[in-house]
């Protein structure tokens, strides 16, 4: 018995902490694409060139991060961090992944503010917005050939985007059902569920180093007297902020509202960033008035080019909330807007923290049971339906920027296939094309 839970609680073999370090900072410059494209790129950096974890753990943990509100993307870095080199591994992963588009966003939107649309600026995001549309439909199909192992994930897969394209179904729902229908058809056949959670990247991608048999290290154990402590410390981050910007501003605030606000929102986003917008949107721009649905719109596309997650744009939100209704004084603006940029961002993705660091060890003791392991693969299954959903929603408004009774963009039909072909056939990189994508659309622009 002693021999057993020595092995149980066996040390993963060594990734330096110097090595992870340096791979999220990088990660957090890199990561365009929306939470598809960020995936993807986490999928061929630690699954397929560096090995750091299998592709069924991956796969697992990804599961798992679709059911949570929240930037899934974002969730799964610092679930990947903390099984790794825990807390401080998943801290430095999560907040990596958010940083760099936390002080871009403020640049950004700085420049936005005082001098409106630049040219240069123009042109750049012409050329990235049909990359990403590339991006996201290259991550379609290499998240669906990985979980799409037989004609019953398929059919999810097809229920899902029907549902969410034809319907407008609510994402939760969409997961609660695709959840159910896992569940009911591992009692009926739970091969389909073996064979596809049991297809390990060691037969792909050779053995990782977090392999599929590797044990589950001490860290990563539940015990209630460390979750107690993290839900303790946790409700001392979320309190003490509201408080102190209460006691300084007032309840009724901006600053005050925002970070209520965002909380609620922080707790709603199931489904990624385009499920909230609508939200965030009613509040932000038709009942508190932080900003013009103009800007909103303009706000989305910076999000839509910056790195990091998509829900960033809620630190535009905040920024401009800030700027606009002079929080800090007239003299102050750029202040005043960064400090609503970080107040809107830390209360949107303190509970991402919390999520994984509190119930990531319950779901790295289910990745050998198969009644919590078929939900959540017919919840990726489902996913795949959603993203080629978002996949759509990007073309539509990249290739007809004015809907369908506008012209169509023949130019940025022809980068979003250059993109296409660049990432299906070449196999190139996103920050590649990414990079090239921009500088096109600058010289286009540039010399219209």
């Amino acid at each position: 018995m002693n021999n057993l839970q020595e092995d149980k609680t066996e040390t993963i073999p060594d990734v330096s902490f110097k090595a992870a370090f340096i791979f999220w900072l990088k990660l957090g410059f890199i990561s365009f694409g929306g939470p598809a494209g960020q995936i993807a790129v986490m999928h061929q950096e630690l699954v397929e060139q560096k090995k750091w974890i299998s592709e069924k753990r991956f796969m697992h943990a990804l599961n798992y991060c679709m059911l949570l509100p929240g930037p899934e993307a974002q969730q799964l870095a610092t679930y990947i961090g903390w099984l790794m080199h825990k807390t401080k591994g998943g801290l430095i992963a999560g907040l990596f992944f958010i940083l760099p588009s936390l002080i871009i966003l403020i640049t950004l939107s700085w420049i936005y503010a005082k001098f409106g649309n630049l040219p240069v600026i123009a042109g750049l995001f012409y050329g990235i917005k049909p990359a990403v549309t590339a991006i996201v439909f290259h991550a379609t199909y290499r998240i669906g050939s990985k979980s799409l192992k037989n004609k019953y994930m398929y059919a999810i897969a097809c229920i899902a985007f029907v549902l969410i394209f034809a319907f407008n179904v609510p994402f939760p729902l969409i997961v609660l059902l695709a959840a159910m229908s896992g569940y009911m058809l591992s009692k009926f056949d739970p091969s389909l569920f073996i064979g596809n959670t049991h297809q390990g990247s060691s037969k792909t991608y050779g053995k990782a180093i977090i392999d599929d048999d590797t044990p589950t290290p001490e860290h990563a154990i539940f015990k209630w007297p460390r979750l107690i402590k993290l839900l303790i410390i946790s409700a001392l981050l979320w309190c003490l902020p509201i408080l102190l910007l209460t006691s300084i501003y007032g309840w009724t605030h901006a600053y005050t509202q925002m970070a209520w606000f965002f909380t609620k929102a922080a707790l709603m986003t199931f489904g990624g960033a385009y499920a909230v917008l609508p939200y965030v949107y009613q509040g932000a721009v038709n009942f508190y008035g932080w900003l013009k649905p103009t800007q909103m719109i303009d706000g989305l596309a910076l999000g839509e080019s910056t790195p990091g997650p998509l829900i960033m744009v809620v630190a535009f939100v905040g920024f401009m909330g800030g700027y606009n209704l002079d929080l800090l004084g007239p003299d102050h603006k750029f202040l005043a807007g960064a400090l609503g940029a970080t107040i809107v961002t830390w209360f949107t993705f303190l509970f991402s923290f919390i999520f994984i660091l509190g119930g990531a060890p319950v779901i790295e003791s289910t990745h050998n049971q198969i009644k919590f392991t078929a939900p959540l693969t017919a919840i990726t299954a489902a996913v795949v339906g959603v993203i080629l959903n978002l996949a759509l929603f990007f073309a539509y408004h990249v290739l007809w920027p004015k809907g369908f009774e506008g012209q169509f963009d023949y130019i940025a039909a022809s980068i979003t296939l250059a993109a296409c072909i660049a990432l299906f056939k070449f196999n190139q990189s996103v920050l590649r094309v990414i990079g090239f994508a921009a500088v096109l659309g600058l010289i286009i622009q540039l010399n219209i």
